[in-house]
């Protein structure tokens, strides 16, 4: 870290920006396997969100490494860099108050504390899509299980590189098998019943 740096106070800050938007800013992290769906839960999430007048903003994994995080691969050295800049814009967002969904397979649980750690209390809401290998190497939406069981892809999450499933998330998103839609709808009610969002 770069040293004779001080913080400086502003006026404006989370607290009146939240106020002024009339919500409370949170990150809503949407965590599982490659395939689990976070991406279009996240997206159908935004939706009913935007649509209630909220102001949000997604980071989807994919989207993130076209620009800020191009230069990462996917060792594990890197996948904790990914993380690391992903939390820091998410707490940028909540400090201007808004909503911020995140789709990532984030698969190590101490990256994913790291981003509640910097956030306040009950502005890290961790959501675990637990949707079974089977089942998501069934949909390989990518064609990604196919390549990384044919070797051409390595260190590839649940192939050949852990997964830490969250311990004690806040939403634990059971799989059924349902339309996106479906399980969109189940997921607001989740967080709605909780008082997260």
């Amino acid at each position: 870290m770069a040293t004779n740096i001080v913080w400086h106070k502003h006026e404006v800050n989370k607290q009146t920006r939240s106020d002024k938007l009339g919500q409370k800013p949170r990150v809503i992290w949407l965590t599982g396997l490659s395939g689990s769906g976070k991406s279009t839960l996240a997206n159908l999430l935004e939706k009913k969100l935007y649509d209630q007048g909220k102001l949000t903003y997604l980071l989807d994994g994919d989207n993130v490494r076209h620009g800020l995080c191009g230069d990462l691969d996917f060792s594990d050295k890197d996948r904790v860099e990914n993380i690391r800049r992903i939390s820091e814009v998410a707490k940028l967002f909540v400090d201007s108050g808004v909503m911020v969904l995140t789709a990532f397979i984030s698969p190590f649980q101490t990256d994913r504390d790291f981003c509640r750690n910097l956030l306040e209390e009950q502005e890290f809401v961790e959501v675990y899509v637990d949707v079974p290998l089977a089942v998501c190497e069934k949909r390989d939406p990518k064609g990604l299980y196919k390549k990384a069981r044919n070797g051409e892809i390595r260190d590839f999450t649940g192939i050949d590189s852990t997964y830490d499933a969250p311990v004690n998330p806040e939403v634990h998103l059971e799989y059924k098998d349902e339309s996106a839609e479906a399980t969109a709808e189940r997921l607001f009610n989740l967080l709605n019943d909780k008082g997260l969002i």
